[in-house]
């Protein structure tokens, strides 16, 4: 089967990559409008193109338009897993998009490698996005890969980041930092 495989970032690429394409023809598609700043997004998708080049994998970029995101979260900045869900809907469709438009299959996610993001809202997105284009989901939960994942990524050098992507993230993710600091005083 043909899929296309939506990325966020290089460290989550490697685990959910090694075991779809034991029994898959892959392709890598880089759909991230939510990520925030552009400085971000590029050194999240150069960190993505270095790893990639070096396994030689096929990878893809959708365009990067922030105010796309930004129309797809409107009116949900304050809630948390349902701006998540919009934000995963309009990535994964644009993956699906792409994929339908191309021939493929199937579309999956490395989303799916993170305890940090909700499998179930994922595969909601998921379904839907691929529904509407007429090409199948692949639902996959690597979470189990997470730590391997992550060993592998340190030992490559690879750029991890700290928070999920989207500027209300960001913002999140330093207030609950402040907040451990404060508590441990």
């Amino acid at each position: 089967m043909r899929v296309m495989l939506h990325a966020c970032c290089g460290p989550c690429l490697i685990e959910p990559f090694d075991a779809l394409v034991t029994e898959h023809e892959v392709t890598v598609c880089y759909a991230n409008p939510n990520i925030h700043p552009l400085s971000e997004y590029r050194r999240r998708l150069e960190t993505l193109l270095d790893y990639a080049d070096s396994r030689g994998i096929e990878v893809l970029e959708e365009p990067y338009e922030i105010a796309t995101w930004m129309r797809a979260v409107a009116g949900l900045e304050d809630d948390y897993p349902g701006r998540c869900t919009a934000c995963f809907r309009l990535r994964l469709g644009m993956v699906a998009e792409r994929a339908a438009a191309l021939g493929y299959d199937a579309v999956a996610t490395t989303l799916t490698v993170s305890p940090y993001q909700d499998p179930d809202s994922i595969r909601e997105a998921g379904v839907e996005a691929c529904a509407a284009a007429g090409v199948r989901y692949l639902d996959t939960d690597f979470r189990d890969r997470y730590r391997t994942a992550t060993d592998r990524s340190r030992t490559l050098g690879m750029y991890r980041q700290n928070y999920c992507g989207c500027l209300l993230s960001d913002v999140e993710a330093q207030q609950q930092r402040e907040a451990r600091r404060a508590r441990r005083g």
